[in-house]
């Protein structure tokens, strides 16, 4: 007998308290900031309470439509990259958002990530459905047909240019192809290769600068740049970072003090004004917050349901992850500043609608009877 099951309380009580401390948040880092950006904190509730009718929807609809309609939105989200670098209007000489007069901008490559893992999941299942003992062969084409859909959306992003999300795009990929089951041969190749090509760039630009420049061109160079320049904890963002965090103690200085500016505080450096407000507790429940949200995402990608449901969790996973480190990982100094976001707590329009997408995905997956896929 399948009795349907409520989706998962913990997840929601998660993205709760994600809402409360980002839009908390969000308003001490207002302090520095100019008033000609506006309520931030009122935007970000805004966008939170969109989601979530945007979560109630996908409820309604169930993931099947969006496993139906994958390619739709990929190409969809294609069309709009290229119309982006086309037409788009530079800001701070990137071209990554559509500006809407009276609502904001639209950042096509924060839902690219998620139509990514949809179009894979799809590929994965339809391989996995067709090829219960795959040869070398077919899983060579399936991993050259599934590189080549990851490969259009990286040109277009790069182009804008935004590094940080191309990176993305691959994390995703490299572990939705390990979820797929195949060869491990095939991971240790691509390690080689990876190896070689980067050791060739790196090469190139740590001791040929002006061959780098003519074989790459500038915008890569001053790209690398920026990222190679963490090691040395150099530049204004950083460096101010850190004297907030580590001037915060146990306690921080309290809310909406944070005591020094550093530019980004209220997207990419979001965690540094958290920590600089509620100091070394305040921090640890904000890593204890986002450990029981991805505890609860593994547990349910761990439980008998469907194959495609499995995948989609695997890109959901390492993405969330990926940019968890990554971004609290540059704050602190340790991982190169790479303008990657900390979901559900830094600001912006186009990213929190992306993770509520997910949200949705995740609980019409957590609310299915697991019985039926056994």
């Amino acid at each position: 007998m399948n009795v349907k099951k409520k989706v998962d309380i913990g997840i929601l009580i998660s993205i709760v308290l994600f809402a409360i401390l980002s839009i908390i948040t969000i308003t001490s880092s207002l302090t520095y900031l100019s008033p000609s950006v506006g309520n931030l904190a009122l935007k970000q509730a805004i966008w939170y309470l969109v989601g979530a009718i945007l979560v109630l929807l996908l409820l309604h609809f169930k993931n099947d439509y969006l496993y139906q309609n994958a390619y739709l939105f990929y190409f969809l989200l294609n069309f709009l990259l290229l119309l982006l670098l086309l037409f788009g209007q530079p800001i701070n000489h990137s071209k990554c958002w559509f500006i809407i007069p009276g609502i904001g901008s639209f950042q096509p490559s924060e839902f690219m990530k998620v139509s990514l893992i949809l179009v894979l999941a799809v590929e994965i299942q339809k391989f996995r459905e067709k090829n219960s003992n795959p040869s070398p062969k077919k899983e060579f084409l399936f991993l050259l047909k599934t590189f080549m859909i990851v490969l259009l959306p990286s040109i277009l992003t790069f182009l804008e240019p935004d590094t940080g999300v191309v990176l993305l795009y691959f994390v995703i990929y490299f572990f939705m192809m390990f979820a797929s089951g195949i060869r491990i041969r095939w991971f240790v190749l691509l390690g080689i290769f990876l190896f070689l090509l980067l050791g060739f760039v790196f090469g190139i630009y740590f001791f040929k600068e002006d061959l780098f420049i003519e074989l790459f061109g500038t915008n890569l160079y001053y790209r690398l740049d920026r990222i190679f320049s963490w090691s040395d904890g150099s530049g204004l963002q950083l460096e101010n970072a850190l004297a907030a965090i580590g001037s915060a103690g146990a306690f921080g200085h309290g809310f909406n003090k944070t005591p020094i500016y550093f530019p980004e505080s209220g997207t990419d450096f979001i965690f540094a004004v958290f920590a600089s407000n509620f100091g070394l507790l305040g921090s640890l429940l904000l890593l204890a917050l986002i450990f029981f949200f991805d505890y609860r995402l593994i547990r349910l990608a761990r439980k008998k349901i469907k194959n495609i449901h499995k995948f989609v969790l695997a890109g959901i996973i390492s993405m969330l992850v990926f940019q968890q480190v990554q971004n609290i990982g540059m704050t602190l100094g340790l991982l190169p500043i790479t303008g990657i976001t900390l979901p559900f707590i830094s600001y912006g329009g186009s990213s929190l609608l992306s993770y509520m997408l997910i949200v949705g995905i995740v609980l019409n997956i957590s609310k299915e009877p697991s019985r039926k896929y056994f």
